[in-house]
């Protein structure tokens, strides 16, 4: 009885080591699924092809840096008036067609007075001349508006005869030593002029178009 008793305890032993070291391949290939990582295997691209980026139309990305800007525009300079006020409108018709409204008025019994653009900081950058109750010339000195044919303050004489080839009539400066009035009458018909003034170096400092003898005027309404 005792034999049969160590038999069998030795079978269940036996039987339970037996569990412990199974190594079948169940055990074998759930090892192999999960290597492990090693340093430099992973990648810093995506797996699917992705396509390049592109800019939005009008993005700087996409703009020709290279282009160059455009020319500057005429503007509303004219050789018989400027925008729609034209040479020989009195000073309310010259008002109801100006945008933004103008500043001055006439004194009492005054013949020659000035308007300029209302709110404008420096009156001397753009001013209407009118005399005897009619708009006769306006006078510029500012950077920023072109004259009729593309002169403007800042270019030298040169460049002027340039625009203007065979229509510049030059004469000495009545205040400025060396400097000089550019006189160039319009070619398309009508009486109006055009005037430069520069300094000695030949730089044009400010230019004027009106009617003559206005237009001709150096001190203003003088």
């Amino acid at each position: 009885m005792v034999c049969l008793l160590s038999s069998l305890l030795l079978a269940v032993l036996l039987a339970a080591c037996g569990g412990d070291g199974d190594t079948g391949p169940a055990a074998t290939s759930s090892t192999a699924a999960m290597p492990e990582p090693q340093q430099g295997q992973y990648s810093d691209q995506p797996d699917e092809d992705v396509p390049p980026a592109t800019a939005p139309p009008g993005s700087l990305a996409s703009a020709d840096l290279s282009a160059d800007p455009p020319d500057p525009l005429p503007g509303d300079a004219h050789f018989d008036g400027y925008g729609q006020a034209m040479f020989g409108m009195d000073a309310d018709q010259v008002r109801s067609v100006w945008v933004g409204g103008l500043d001055g008025n006439a004194a009492e019994g005054e013949a020659c007075f000035h308007l300029s653009p209302a709110g404008q900081p420096v009156i001397a950058d753009f001013a209407l001349m009118f005399e005897n109750g009619k708009f006769v010339r306006y006078s510029v000195a500012s950077d920023a508006l072109v004259a009729p044919g593309g002169g403007r303050r800042g270019m030298d004489i040169a460049q002027i005869q340039q625009l203007y080839p065979g229509r510049v009539v030059q004469s000495p400066h009545k205040y400025v030593e060396g400097g000089h009035y550019l006189r160039i009458p319009d070619d398309g018909g009508s009486n109006g002029v055009l005037v430069f003034e520069t300094d000695a170096d030949g730089t044009v400092t400010e230019w004027r178009v009106g009617v003559p003898p206005q237009v001709d005027y150096v001190e203003g309404c003088s």
